[in-house]
């Protein structure tokens, strides 16, 4: 397949393009960085082999250039890639002004699938996120009605990082119906690569009373990237949301006994689970709709 990938230096992208090219696939990658005008290094990391676009995604004409491959100089062809995984964004508030972070991320959404529509690309997988649930980053206090999460949980977002990506996920429920286009929208929890696990888990791992408000989710950013794989390939119609997470809690954290020790207080039903250690997050949906699981662990980094 001929597929596109924005945001291709973050680590979702980057773990998309490696996964894509491991899966065969045909990738060109973009994102706002410059390229490179040398030769790869023998070792250069998968997203630095492929085609490079730079665009601003905020931009319609960088959106609708990019889509068409008009950007990498092959004129426009109508449908001209396969698919479009769409993970340009500012990751998380706090780093820009609001307005930033929301009409950035809501603007580039807007951009990108309303060039597949016009150009007839086939697939979408969009990567939306954990946070337009509501508990991260919230202003005031808000706990999860029900744990493990599910894609049935009400989505109250309070931050614009929240907003942008629960309003994106309307922006596709509204593309479907109005074309052929079909949406997979991905929400990772807590993605973790090999750079990260010990910045990011690693204090985690050492604190018994660390908070997390989806339950001591995370998932492998190599794990993700298989999920982008099927993602890119499945033939789901419609528009979809889907959870991605790792099976297991932080620090392999009792579920339920630790969500009950660290928030007393929280109005949350504490559901089933197969596994004392289960994560917070339920992909039960994923594996259904994908045949996805995840494969990987902290206890394999640390």
């Amino acid at each position: 397949m001929r597929i596109l990938v924005t945001g291709a230096r973050g680590k979702v992208g980057a773990a998309a393009v490696a996964a894509l090219v491991a899966a065969g696939h045909d990738v060109t990658a973009s994102d706002l960085t410059p390229p490179s005008f040398n030769r790869p290094a023998p070792d250069a990391a998968p997203v630095d082999r492929v085609p490079y676009v730079t665009a601003d995604l905020g931009a319609a004409g960088d959106a609708y250039a990019l889509v068409g491959g008009i950007s990498a100089g092959e004129g426009p062809k109508g449908g001209r890639y396969d698919a479009v995984v769409h993970a340009a964004a500012i990751p998380a508030p706090g780093s820009h002004a609001p307005a930033t972070v929301f009409t950035n991320n809501i603007g580039a959404l807007f951009n990108v699938v309303e060039a597949c529509v016009r150009w007839g690309v086939p697939r979408l997988v969009n990567i939306s996120s954990e946070t337009a649930t509501g508990f991260h980053f919230a202003e005031r206090p808000a706990y999860p009605r029900y744990l493990p999460l599910d894609e049935e949980h009400p989505c109250t977002p309070h931050d614009p990082y929240g907003l942008s990506k629960f309003f994106g996920e309307q922006l596709c429920d509204a593309a479907v119906q109005r074309s052929d286009v079909k949406i997979l929208s991905l929400r990772p929890t807590w993605v973790q690569n090999d750079a990260s696990y010990p910045l990011n888990l690693g204090p985690m791992l050492e604190d018994p009373d660390a908070q997390s408000l989806t339950g001591w989710s995370y998932v492998d950013a190599d794990d993700l990237g298989d999920a982008i794989v099927l993602a890119a390939e499945s033939d789901v119609p419609g528009h979809e949301v889907l959870y991605i997470a790792a099976a297991d809690t932080i620090g392999g954290r009792d579920l339920h006994a630790t969500w009950r020790a660290v928030y007393p207080d929280a109005p949350t039903e504490l559901r089933p689970v197969t596994r004392p250690d289960a994560s917070g997050i339920d992909c039960a949906k994923a594996e259904r709709l994908l045949g996805w699981r995840p494969k990987r662990s902290w206890r394999d980094k640390f």
